[in-house]
């Protein structure tokens, strides 16, 4: 049947939200009706009989009060504020303002066309009675978004366009004259261009046509798209990137401390084209070390008020999907000019120790440098030196596919820094540090970018020995410039939420596990002991997910709190510039004070923060999406195999179970499970059957096969087998 557009007429349900609007204006001002009837064009008698009925229902709701007969103000002690709205998949939102304790719900005829993630102004009822308050929208301030992504529904004159996303509680109407080359059940990008008071649906326009639904290429162009993420550069900025001189430069050179005789090597996953870190080694005169951190020098090409700025400014990251990068910058600067490959000369940004055998850090460094690699590792290369001591990479793990022979310097400085790497590592862990090694899921793709396995990523010693010496540099780069008072760009992470860690400890408590409240020194060891108890369990990947989501999320900003997580009190990003723009601000900020620079404006460079960190949320939730669709797309060639899972979800619609061998999650429905009639029982955490009193709780495992894989929502729904006996 094809649909109709919505019929466009005023209902009185309408009215109270445009009462509330006129008198929020002018709010020292009485109204009567027929002014109201007014400046909302209505002259019929029908509606200006509804104004009246809702001025009524207002004053005995106290939202409004009658000045003189007729007349009506806003309530003189009326609370309005300036938020956000979080919606629910239910149609119900919740406003959420920071000078508010508690997020505030929102029915749907209160959310007034707005959206979730929109900057609204509210007004607040019912808070000093026994009721909960609730919230509605008097005006959307800000859209958080106004391009979406959906399935086009052609008809004769007109089209509408549903989204996959849950929070998005409607379709969005297209005039014929704007539905472009899109055809029905094209997968497109939309621009929302208005939503007249009177509609049911907002008006927009077809931007771009990116497909057909669970076409490969279109769903991922549909995650990038959905985040308002770019796959490709402006031809201009490209054009730009590909003019600048990349060439090593005597000139240059003798402006910068020369290191490419130093020791020099890097370690990054075997599929890695971006180098942007190396280490130097080599063993002073008094016995200690010299280790340097040497990171591309993206500044140096990377100038300011140019296009090439600007738009890695907008990007702000790389975005990694499961079959692509997305990059920060073109090509020829992230793959070549600034990336640290092996025999070749590089401009790089360094932070030089001095270290004893104890791996307390004697002297630091910060300055330009040129350096020279002298050997590319893969991390499983390193890791074997690491494990055998010898300098033989055998075949099957060798980034070349043949057995080869490492230098003896070489094996000799990997084993020493590794040495070195297990203290700092020690010494963090007992300073309060949480160890978050999360397993990631990784996929096997074939030449069509199809999954065709699934495999897990840990972190062995040689990537702890890159990251402690990468911890290692940005912690006293802040340092140094925190320590003078100056505008700086840090990484920060605030304590977690006590209240996450209760839900956190109800949950953890159905696997026997507990967290010790006492100090924030016993949270955090209780919690790196729950990281520990869980590995190899099947219940891993869900405590590992939910501890994470217990904590607060780590930002940029210039008001330096500390990092939590790590346990450090100065804390930044410095090294990683290729692929993060904070990077890049943070080396222009360190060269400005080393060359005896004033402190720059903190205003300029917290708005700088502010929309780094968001742009950092946007590129982790298409990540994220990119693991679910390939999860549902591998699990679509896997409908008739039974698989064990573990519940990692309890709700009243049904379970959630994320299958042990793969970390794909999927949802069981309630009503489908069909050897009782089970009942949720939220304290439980639990379905109980309420003949056989049969227990389906959080953490069982249990039997289940695919009903359905669903590219576009990209959800799984399983059919439950049965518990596992003990």
């Amino acid at each position: 049947m094809s649909k109709k557009p919505k019929k466009l007429g005023k209902k009185a349900k309408d009215f109270t939200s445009q009462i509330f609007k006129i008198l929020a204006k002018e709010p020292s001002k009485s109204f009567n009706y027929k002014q109201i009837a007014a400046q909302l064009e209505l002259t019929d008698t029908k509606s200006r009989n509804e104004i009246i009925r809702d001025l009524k229902l207002l004053k005995s709701q106290d939202k409004i009060h009658e000045t003189d007969r007729g007349k009506y103000q806003m309530v003189s002690k009326a609370e309005y504020y300036e938020g956000y709205i979080d919606m629910t998949s239910r149609k119900t939102g919740y406003f959420v303002c920071d000078d508010l304790e508690d997020d505030v719900f929102v029915p749907f005829i209160n959310l007034n066309h707005a959206l979730d993630g929109d900057k609204v102004k509210a007004y607040i009822y019912n808070r000093r009675s026994s009721r909960r308050p609730e919230a509605e929208v008097l005006e959307i301030l800000e859209r958080a978004k106004e391009e979406f992504v959906g399935v086009i529904d052609v008809q004769k004159n007109f089209a509408f366009v549903t989204t996959a996303n849950t929070k998005m509680y409607t379709d969005i109407f297209i005039p014929k004259n704007k539905i472009g080359d899109a055809e029905h059940g094209d997968v497109v990008l939309v621009k929302m261009e208005d939503w007249p008071k009177k509609a049911d649906s907002p008006f927009g326009s077809v931007i771009k046509v990116l497909g057909k639904p669970g076409e490969h290429n279109t769903e991922i162009h549909a995650i990038l798209a959905e985040y308002g993420l770019p796959y490709d550069f402006p031809i201009e900025v490209e054009a730009y990137a590909n003019k600048i001189d990349t060439s090593i430069t005597e000139e240059e050179i003798k402006k910068r401390r020369d290191m490419r005789d130093v020791l020099t090597f890097t370690i990054d996953p075997k599929d890695a084209k971006d180098f942007d870190d190396a280490l130097s080694f080599q063993v002073l005169e008094n016995g200690n070390y010299e280790i340097g951190v040497h990171i591309a020098d993206v500044s140096h090409y990377l100038q300011e008020g140019t296009i090439l700025d600007d738009e890695a400014y907008k990007r702000a990251t790389s975005v990694y999907l499961v079959d692509r990068v997305v990059p920060m910058l073109p090509e020829v600067l992230s793959n070549f000019a600034c990336s640290l490959r092996p025999h070749e000369e590089k401009y790089t940004f360094s932070a030089v120790f001095q270290l004893n055998n104890k791996a307390e850090v004697l002297d630091a460094w910060f300055g330009r440098t040129v350096i020279y690699s002298d050997q590319r590792f893969a991390y499983e290369e390193a890791q074997s030196i690491i494990e055998t001591k010898s300098d033989v990479i055998p075949a099957e793990i060798s980034l070349t596919g043949s057995e080869y022979s490492v230098p003896k310097p070489i094996v000799d400085a990997t084993l020493k820094m590794d040495e070195l790497a297990k203290i700092l590592r020690r010494k963090r862990m007992a300073a309060g540090a949480i160890s978050f090694d999360k397993v990631e899921v990784k996929f096997n793709l074939n030449e069509n970018a199809e999954p065709i396995g699934v495999y897990f990523k840990q972190s062995k010693d040689a990537n702890h020995l890159i990251e402690e010496f990468m911890l290692l540099a940005n912690r006293k780069v802040a340092e140094f410039i925190g320590k003078q008072k100056k505008t700086f760009i840090y990484r920060i992470h605030d304590e977690p939420n006590e209240d996450k860690l209760i839900n956190l400890q109800t949950v953890i408590s159905k696997f026997g596990y507990s967290i010790n409240f006492k100090s924030k020194k016993d949270i955090s060891n209780s919690l790196n002991n729950l990281l520990k108890e869980v590995q190899g369990k099947k219940e891993q990947n869900l405590v590992d997910t939910l501890t994470i989501r217990s904590m607060s999320k780590a930002a940029y900003s210039t008001e330096n709190i500390g990092h939590y997580g790590l346990a450090f009190d100065y804390y930044s990003h410095f090294t990683s510039p290729i692929r993060r723009y904070p990077d890049v601000m943070a080396h222009r900020l360190l060269q400005h004070y080393l060359d005896g620079g004033k402190s720059v404006s903190e205003e300029d460079y917290e708005e700088k923060c502010v929309h780094s960190s968001q742009m950092e949320n946007l590129a982790a939730n298409a990540e994220r999406d990119s693991i679910k669709y390939m999860q549902v797309k591998y699990m679509q060639d896997h409908k008739d195999q039974e698989f064990l899972g573990v519940i990692s979800g309890v709700t009243e619609w049904g379970i959630y179970v994320e299958i042990i061998e793969n970390k794909c999650e999927g949802m069981c429905r309630i009503r489908e499970i069909k050897d009782d009639y089970y009942v949720f029982d939220e304290k439980q955490y639990a379905l109980v059957g309420e003949v056989s009193k049969n227990i389906i709780q959080l953490g069982d495992e249990v039997y289940v096969k695919v009903k359905n894989a669903d590219l576009v929502k990209k959800q799984l729904d399983f059919w439950f087998l049965r518990k596992k006996e003990d």
